[in-house]
């Protein structure tokens, strides 16, 4: 068996994923019916310039363009600009410009990613965070130009270097898309396992 099976198989088996507490967006107290046990933020915002540091990706595959109340370990906000300049519209569809669903778990994706990056202080470092699986996807609404996607993602959990995490993606406070996903980080040196 390969490093990556042996870690899942040590993986207890997953039960029906528990529902998420809110995730609020400023530094004051948590809204009421947040569970007190919300750790602090971390970090409070990440611009462009910063996810660059993060991620590998680039335009047109760089899906997020800004992240805030970064949780280390925990939980993190990405936002992603949807415009009419996107190079996905050209095609998905020509007259009705949808955000392809896989793309809105992709900035789900780079959302966790970053975060952990960022978590385990490899910022600048070059490593990688690779889709392992993609469970429980559901795609409520399109996302189209001039919408705001506010990608929430909370860590599930983790061992190792193998992470699993919920998301959920908002416009306008209501949800379009959600899915469970698990990745594995990648280190600088490219080896698996080398975080």
């Amino acid at each position: 068996m390969t490093e990556t099976s042996d870690v899942l198989a040590a993986m207890p088996p997953i039960d029906k994923p528990a529902a998420l507490p809110p995730i609020h967006t400023t530094t004051a107290s948590p809204p009421t019916g947040t569970p007190a046990s919300l750790p602090p933020i971390d970090k409070a915002s990440a611009d462009i310039a910063y996810i660059m540091k993060l991620l590998p990706h680039r335009y047109p595959f760089l899906m997020i363009d800004r992240m805030i109340d970064l949780r280390y370990g925990h939980s993190a906000i990405g936002i992603k600009n949807v415009t009419a300049n996107e190079s996905f519209f050209q095609g998905h569809f020509p007259g009705n410009p949808v955000m392809p669903g896989v793309l809105v778990v992709e900035s789900m994706a780079q959302t966790a990613g970053a975060l952990v990056i960022e978590s385990l202080g490899l910022a600048g470092q070059n490593a990688h965070v690779y889709f392992m699986s993609i469970e429980s996807a559901k795609f409520r609404k399109p996302v189209g130009p001039g919408d705001q996607l506010r990608i929430e993602v909370m860590k599930d959990r983790h061992r190792g270097n193998v992470w699993r995490f919920a998301g959920t993606g908002r416009v306008d406070g209501v949800v379009v898309a959600e899915a469970l996903f698990t990745a594995m980080v990648v280190g600088p040196d490219r080896r698996i396992g080398a975080v």
